[in-house]
């Protein structure tokens, strides 16, 4: 090979190695500004909370070169958000953070126009709790003395909870079902604000997840009375749950998930995907699932797809039980 020859290859090779270098940083998408972390849910709740602990985490590890901005979307029992990622198919820049209002809320609104199989599944990093509570002034120490009270006082018991046709009342009602109660149902904003309720004695018991009454707990103003989970809450030793109290029908947890409107490209996918894995793996995510009484459950992609299917169909034939919909 002449030296003119050589050189024309040594060119060439480059000028190709540059196009694949270019391709690959293609490949590589990133946000290129602030990115809208939706929640479909009001301030101060658990899933309010959980998104701003997160933007943290990305802020303090840098896993994001630009910023994520939580922004609350909880009208209509989540509906308002859902529309909103609904109208933003295709835009690479807003994701948002889930809870099961994410199934029960498009089955009980199909006016909204929401089909959730359409949006795009990035991560589940935890699985919530539900927990009955007082306030610490409450004479109910236990179930049978909660219930008695509950049945004497009737409709002028308040139960307070987040939105209607959420979490909280569907998880009340499943109570009034299976103990043979009749509650007034008081909606609220958000988590905190019925947290604050309960200590104010503007309602009379609550279905907060933990760390919506953590704080208060540990200042003991509120009491726990039994655990809609399967096994005692380690956050919790010395509360019962209520299958072990003989009602094994009060179970139910709700996922801390997030995802993206649909038509995003993969490499928009697999970048947020990454993002809340390291999210998912940082120490202080572990702790946090620690203090808040969270159990860490990392799935994504596909599997977090699956998962959202049959939760959706778990809770379609929920409400059907309950009457909320057509069998």
């Amino acid at each position: 090979m002449t030296s003119k020859s050589r050189l024309l290859a040594a060119t060439a090779m480059t000028f190709g190695l540059g196009v694949l270098g270019a391709h690959d940083a293609a490949a590589e998408w990133k946000p290129f500004k602030p990115v809208e972390f939706i929640i479909m849910a009001g301030q101060g709740g658990g899933a309010d909370r959980l998104a701003r602990f997160i933007q943290s985490i990305v802020e303090k590890h840098d896993l994001s070169p630009m910023p994520f901005i939580p922004i609350n979307k909880g009208g209509g029992s989540g509906a308002e958000g859902l529309r909103y990622l609904k109208d933003k198919e295709g835009d690479p820049h807003v994701i948002m953070a889930t809870l099961n209002s994410y199934y029960t809320t498009p089955l009980r609104q199909p006016e909204v126009g929401v089909d959730i199989s359409e949006f795009t599944p990035i991560a589940r990093l935890a699985e919530d709790y539900f927990v009955l509570w007082v306030s610490a002034d409450s004479p109910d120490k236990d179930l049978d003395s909660y219930v008695a009270n509950v049945k004497e006082k009737g409709k002028k018991w308040r139960m307070g909870g987040t939105g209607t046709g959420q979490e909280d009342s569907l998880v009340t009602t499943m109570l009034e079902n299976d103990l043979g109660l009749t509650m007034t149902y008081v909606p609220f904003k958000g988590g905190g604000d019925v947290a604050k309720a309960l200590i104010g004695d503007h309602i009379e018991s609550t279905v907060n997840n933990p760390s919506e009454q953590m704080g208060f707990f540990e200042a003991d103003k509120s009491r726990p009375i039994a655990a809609f989970t399967e096994e005692r809450i380690a956050a919790f030793p010395d509360t019962p749950t209520f299958k072990e109290l003989g009602h094994p029908d009060l179970v139910y947890q709700m996922q801390r998930s997030v995802v993206a409107p649909g038509g995003i490209d993969k490499d928009v996918q697999d970048f947020y995907i990454n993002v809340f894995k390291q999210v998912y793996e940082s120490q202080e995510w572990q702790d946090y699932c620690k203090s808040e009484a969270l159990e860490c459950a990392w799935l994504a992609d596909g599997e977090l797809q699956d998962y959202f299917m049959k939760e959706q169909e778990k809770h379609r034939k929920i409400l059907q039980d309950m009457g909320e919909l057509p069998s």
